[in-house]
């Protein structure tokens, strides 16, 4: 079993690899270089660690645990490189280099001791393995205990605690997920560490308990998995959302309509006028959509002297007639009264009757639902024979030009 979880984080840790170098290619920094390093160490690390090809690795070297002693290599230079990356998203950049280096001096001079341990195992006579079944060797112990306290207990508490204190404040959604999702795989090698330590208790206890590599390949998998997710996904996230800025930019297009003619009677509300360009307003959707949605809204608000109550009447008798649905006939009634206040303002006629404030329709859904609903509006401005026949049929003077409707 451990071969085959081991050989799942392999693969996830080059193809996480190879995507980080090329955004760091792109666009260097000192976060993103500290995850390519980290995720390269993780991913020789853990591909070393598969026991095929550690096997491998021994005996073509000669050296019994050197294949152990390049994972673990593997793993302490993956906590320091995530602690690096959050200590300068944390941190000042001077305060942030200074810690760093602290903690690459501390995980240097550890991974030297280990160095020195592994050395002194291989002048034994009957070989050992730098594993807990062979945790009643103080040698094996004390290299057991420095690489899971430091590599492990120390470095993943202090992920986790910088994780989740950093995400209640970042600003970026993908950024903050990525941070909870390390922090939760971290605690799951904080995990990892107190079950290598459990089992090193039991056999100094005298105990020989079994399943030990399991529970570690399973811990592992999940902590690596979960951790390769978590520091690559501020630099993916943001690219599932082009089916949702495909559909903003279609509605953005569904509401041009109706916010056209509204800005050609009342100019003063349009605030960016290089948003009439497409490829402009695509490049920043976001805030090309909420800025027509506003000036649609503030259009609506500025026709009310000129929204009548028998207009309303009229187009819910014609979209009575049409068999519209109750949300197709709502909609259909404001564009109808949309479409005959903007020719009663172009007309100089205010509402005899003027439709009450209160009566304006507020969907349901927030922002999203607001969207939604205007772009319901303005496909029955553009398109909607209940439009048309109540423009026909109110009693009101045509304008010699620029009708909205004409």
């Amino acid at each position: 079993m451990d071969t085959v979880l081991y050989t799942v984080c392999a693969v996830a840790g080059w193809i996480a690899l190879g995507y980080m170098l090329r955004l760091q290619r792109r666009h260097p920094s000192h976060v993103r270089r500290a995850i390519c390093v980290g995720l390269g160490a993780f991913a020789t690390g853990i591909t070393v660690a598969i026991p095929p090809v550690a096997t491998a690795i021994d005996e073509v070297s000669g050296l019994p645990n050197l294949a152990k002693l390049m994972s673990h290599a593997g793993a302490l230079t993956i906590s320091a490189s995530a602690e690096n990356m959050l200590l300068y998203l944390a941190l000042p950049p001077a305060k942030a280099a200074v810690r760093s280096r602290w903690w690459v001096w501390i995980t240097a001079c550890a991974f030297l001791v280990m160095t020195g341990l592994f050395a002194y195992t291989l002048s034994y006579d009957e070989p050992v393995l730098l594993t807990v079944e062979y945790a009643t060797d103080p040698v094996v112990t004390a290299y057991l205990l420095i690489f899971l306290l430091l590599g492990f207990f120390a470095y993943c508490f202090d992920i986790t605690r910088l994780c989740w204190s950093f995400a209640r404040i970042c600003g970026r959604s993908w950024l903050r997920r990525g941070l909870r999702i390390t922090a939760v795989g971290a605690a799951f090698a904080l995990l990892y560490s107190l079950n290598k330590v459990g089992y090193l208790i039991a056999y100094w206890a005298g105990y020989q308990p079994t399943g030990e590599r399991e529970i570690a390949a399973v811990l592992v998998t999940v902590g690596a998995l979960l951790i390769t997710i978590g520091l690559t996904m501020p630099a993916w996230g943001p690219t599932l959302r082009v089916t949702r800025r495909w559909e903003d930019f279609h509605s953005y297009r569904r509401l041009e309509p109706l916010w056209r003619d509204l800005i050609a009677a009342l100019p003063e509300l349009e605030l960016d006028p290089n948003l009439r360009r497409r490829i402009t307003a695509l490049r920043d959707i976001d805030y090309a959509l909420t800025r027509r949605v506003a000036e649609i809204r503030d259009g609506r608000l500025a026709l009310r002297p000129y929204l009548d109550v028998g207009v309303t009447d009229l187009a819910e008798h014609f979209a009575e007639q049409a068999g519209l649905a109750a949300d197709q006939r709502r909609a259909a009634v404001e564009a109808a009264q949309l479409a005959c206040a903007l020719r009663r303002r172009r007309a100089g006629i205010v509402a005899t009757v003027p439709q009450p404030a209160d009566e304006l329709h507020r969907p349901d859904g927030g922002y999203a639902g607001e969207v939604a609903w205007l772009t319901l509006v303005t496909d029955a401005y553009a398109r909607s024979s209940v439009v048309a026949q109540t423009l026909d049929a109110e009693d009101i003077p045509q304008p010699t030009a620029g009708d909205a409707r004409r």
